[in-house]
């Protein structure tokens, strides 16, 4: 026996990868990958800030938890040779159930920001939420993407300002608007408190050595144009051009007397759909259906405003009970697989939306992570749905999972 002709046979040397990026994101298979290698190169503080919850981060950690708790129940035999995971959301089709939730100050994860998120998303075939503090324009995202675009909406003390930006989603061809419902004061976010983290981050004798540490963001954040609250730049309600803590911005711009008649006010100036993003209790889901809405997206807004609060994906199925299909359901929070897309599914959700998710992506590898990261949920969604015996969205219900008991009866 010839032992080099041995070794030679079972020893593969691969091609050498040239690419960064790529080595990067050969490192990772999971979205707790991405957040990983996205914890290594942002400085503390913006990391912080993305992954952060509020006060003791209970409603955060059980977001997720709530989805590792539901079990499936798998049908066997069942003939699948194919799955088909499209979806309609809106009444338009979509080439997954899945949303790209509005996410704030984006460029802290990388330079392009939202402009890698909208291009992702078009090329996927999914809707992408730009958010009113986002750091790219309603005009430039709609520059660079063709694809489906809704706009999320805070209630500004300035109605006015409102209506001028509901007016440029319009001329933009945004499809939707998105109202957030959950801020009427900002949560404490113990994390961004302790590290004193401002918008936009300030390099300072304070962050001096995380810049250092982390190199290649600080060279791009000194590199790039300031970053700014793109869609009220010059406004007198402040656009970020000098450091201000969140909390202090949302509780001094906007209104926290937000309520019902200000959706119908909402109707009044724009013609496309409304979603109320931020319901959590099934009341709510309710009222929401009665005011005509096209969805309700159940939210506790990742995790960063109420500690607390219920889980989204619990919502699920007690909402989809009570509204049946006078709107769409949308379950917003703790989604990090393409399994988990497929529990919203079966709970009675029309679609699930992830933000975290994207901007670990971000963070861990620019717009090639986000790419990788739909890419990993649709393939997740497509095993799953075999795996289940489902053979297309359609085919997803409560009888392919375990549901948690249903909440109390408070009546």
């Amino acid at each position: 026996m010839n032992p080099y002709r041995t070794l030679r046979s079972v020893v593969r040397v691969g091609p050498i990868e040239t690419d960064r990026v790529e080595r990067r994101l050969a490192r990772a298979a999971s979205v707790a990958d991405l957040r990983r290698i996205a914890k290594r190169r942002l400085p503390a503080g913006v990391f912080d800030y993305i992954d952060g919850g509020a006060d003791d981060e209970r409603t955060l950690a059980a977001n997720e938890a709530a989805f590792a708790a539901m079990t499936f129940r798998p049908r066997v035999l069942r003939g699948v040779e194919e799955v088909e995971a499209s979806s309609m959301i809106l009444g338009r089709p979509a080439s997954l159930p899945l949303v790209l939730a509005p996410t704030g100050f984006t460029r802290i994860a990388d330079p392009e920001g939202e402009l890698a998120v909208a291009r992702s998303a078009e090329r996927a075939g999914l809707p992408y939420t730009l958010s009113t503090l986002s750091t790219r324009s309603i005009e430039e995202v709609r520059s660079v993407s063709d694809g489906r675009l809704w706009f999320q909406v805070y209630a500004w003390r300035d109605r006015g300002l409102v209506r001028e930006m509901v007016d440029r989603a319009a001329a933009s061809r945004f499809e939707a608007l998105v109202l957030t419902v959950d801020t009427a004061v900002l949560g404490r976010r113990e994390r961004d408190v302790r590290r004193g983290f401002s918008l936009p981050p300030t390099i300072g004798p304070g962050t001096l050595l995380d810049g250092v540490l982390h190199p290649a963001w600080s060279l791009a954040f000194v590199r790039s144009e300031p970053i700014r609250f793109a869609n009220v730049a010059g406004r007198d309600v402040g656009d970020g051009a000098s450091p201000v803590t969140l909390s202090d911005y949302i509780n001094t711009q906007f209104d926290p007397g937000l309520s019902w008649p200000d959706v119908d006010w909402l109707r009044s100036i724009w013609d496309g759909p409304i979603v109320l993003k931020g319901v959590q209790t099934v009341e709510d889901a309710n009222l929401a259906a009665d005011a005509g809405v096209a969805a309700v997206a159940l939210s506790n807004h990742g995790g960063r405003q109420l500690d607390g609060a219920p889980t989204p994906l619990s919502l699920v199925a007690p909402v989809a009970d009570a509204i049946g299909d006078r709107c769409d359901i949308i379950c917003d929070g703790g989604i990090r697989r393409g399994s988990d897309i497929v529990k919203a599914v079966a709970a009675g959700a029309t679609a699930a939306m992830a933000g975290r998710a994207y901007l670990y992506a971000l963070g861990a590898a620019g717009e090639r992570g986000v790419d990788r990261l739909l890419e990993w949920f649709a393939s997740d969604i497509v095993r799953t749905m075999s795996l289940l015996g489902a053979r297309d969205i359609g085919a997803l219900g409560v009888d392919l999972i375990d549901l948690p008991s249903p909440p109390r009866d408070r009546s």
